[in-house]
Formats: C-alpha cells, structure tokens, sequence
C-alpha cells in the first residue's frame, strides 16, 4: 500500500526514496527494483536477526530467557545473565531489532548514501505500513518553507499524526508547534541533517537508556541530553496515514484487505481538501522535557556497544 501511494502522489518524479530493509526477500526486493516513477535505493540493515539468526544480534540458544531470574541466570551461566533491563527481564532479539534498525538507517543515510551528502534539507521517515496522501511533496515543500519563515526554531516536522482523516476538510492547510512527543510525532517525521547531528551528540545517550522504542528514547533526550527541547512544526491535517495493524505490538491477526479499504473511503471524504494553496500556522504548544517511565528491553551491554559503533561508520 505504500508503493501504492508514493505511484499516487503528485510530482512523484521529484521524490527520492529509501527503502531500508531488515528482513530480505526476493519478493519485497523486486517490487522495490519495478518502481520506475521515482529514484530509489535499497539498503540492507545488516545486523538483522535474519543473518544472525542462532547469535547475538540474534537469539543465541545460550542467551537468559526473557523471565528467568538474575540469580537463577547466574546458576545457569547463560551470557547475559548480568545485565537483564529495568524490570529483570532479559533481552529479545525480535523487540530489540526495531530500536537497532532505526538508528543504523539514520547513520546511514546522513553518512553513507553518497547522493545526500551536502543535503541540508529534511529526510521524512515513512515505515512500511504508512499511506501518504496525494499532496504530500506540495505540502511538504509548503512546510519546509512556513517552517523557514516563521518557526526557524523548529527542530522536526511531523507532516502525519495519528488522528486519522478526521476534521480533515477543516485542518487541512493548518500547522502548530508544540515540544516533541512520541505518542504524536513518531509518524512522517522530518528530520534535517543539523537536528542528525544533535541526535549524534548524543549517541551514548540514546543506546544506553533502557527502552527499546526508538521514540521514546528519543523523547528522553529531548530536554536532557539536547538541552534544549525538540521543537515540531506538525501537520493538524495529517499527510500520512498509519494503515497497519500488522507491526510490533500487534497481538491479532491483520487485516490489509480491510485496511485498503479503509484508505480508498477517507481519500473519496478528503480530496476535496487536498492541495491548499497556503498554510497557516495556528498553534504554539508548550515545548518542554516530558518525563516518561522507561519501557525497559534494552538492558543488554552487547546492545549498547552494537549500537554506538554505528557511528563509528562500520
């Protein structure tokens, strides 16, 4: 659904896309290969518990099972025994991975993709069950430059957020600022190469906190470690839809065939309000430190380490 919208999406020829990958198939690579409406680029995370599937970054069969005891680990003498996360639970490949993936792509693409280096402007990260809306560039460029004129403060954009199409007619071409939450700004985000860099000054920081969700990590450095809270300017009409019930926390079966569905009934309600001419920037939220209880599941010194070598080019 997403190759989907990005063919759908007006001046789709001016786009770049990277499709970064933590699971390789033949299937999903050849689909991405056909794509011939824009330029695109493939990358491979290469730590994935795919290629590492019997050994750290994967599960190893030696590794402490997630609710075994410290001192019953220590008994056993599985690796990890000494370092299980806040709540004494022990690492899982499958959950740790996600946190692992998000911050390589990012190295990865400020440093290694050759064809953004000296790109100040913003990358947006779009996950694989998103759906961008047909005037997602129009709207971003008209961002990118309210942004530029009126909130040069603004660390991020958030061009999507997860209401949904609702109020979509009446919010359309408006924006706000407000701090950065995670609860709000983790979809569509953009993120410019000078914020990247803030980000990197805190490698540290971020791979050691004990919370295998990439946003909230993130949202523990903002105020923290980056001194200054993080400063969105967000999209009150969202320009990304969230289509998937399929990800990580998903405890049910999914449904793709319904959630199509779903997309084509809110395009018929919206098209009407796509493409304004200008936006208009309505609100200012507080920007503040939002303290948060840490979800745990990173607790793992070999997390840690993998994690900040990242920058270290490898």
């Amino acid at each position: 659904m997403l190759i989907q919208s990005l063919e759908k999406a007006a001046e789709i020829h001016k786009f770049f896309v990277v499709f970064s990958h933590d699971y390789f198939s033949e299937e999903i690579s050849d689909v991405v290969k056909g794509i011939t409406f824009c330029k695109v680029l493939q990358i491979h995370f290469p730590y994935s518990k795919q290629l590492y599937p019997n050994e750290f970054p994967g599960q190893d069969p030696q590794d402490c099972p997630r609710d075994i005891s410290k001192e019953n680990a220590k008994k056993r003498g599985c690796i990890n025994a000494e370092h299980p996360d806040t709540y004494g639970h022990y690492r899982e490949a499958s959950i740790t991975q996600t946190k692992h993936h998000w911050w390589w792509k990012l190295h990865f693409v400020f440093e290694r993709v050759k064809v953004l280096q000296g790109y100040k402007d913003f990358a947006v990260f779009i996950e694989e069950d998103n759906y961008i809306l047909p005037d997602f560039y129009k709207f971003f460029k008209s961002m990118t430059n309210l942004r530029n004129s009126h909130c040069e403060d603004c660390d991020v954009l958030a061009l999507g957020n997860h209401d949904g199409v609702s109020r979509f007619v009446e919010l359309s071409a408006k924006t706000e600022t407000s701090g950065w939450m995670s609860t709000k700004h983790n979809i569509g985000m953009g993120i410019s190469r000078e914020v990247y860099y803030k980000l990197m000054g805190c490698n540290s920081e971020f791979c050691t906190y004990d919370d295998y969700n990439w946003d909230w990590t993130l949202q523990n450095l903002s105020g923290t470690c980056i001194q200054k809270p993080l400063k969105v300017l967000v999209a009150c009409g969202t320009r990304v839809l969230h289509t998937g019930d399929c990800g990580l926390h998903q405890k049910e079966a999914c449904h793709p065939d319904l959630a199509q569905q779903k997309v084509e009934t809110d395009l018929r309600e919206i098209t009407s309000a796509l493409f304004p001419q200008t936006l208009t920037l309505t609100g200012h939220g507080p920007v503040e430190h939002k303290p948060h209880m840490k979800n745990g599941g990173w607790g793992d010194v070999r997390d840690h380490t993998l994690c900040i070598n990242y920058a270290a080019r490898l």
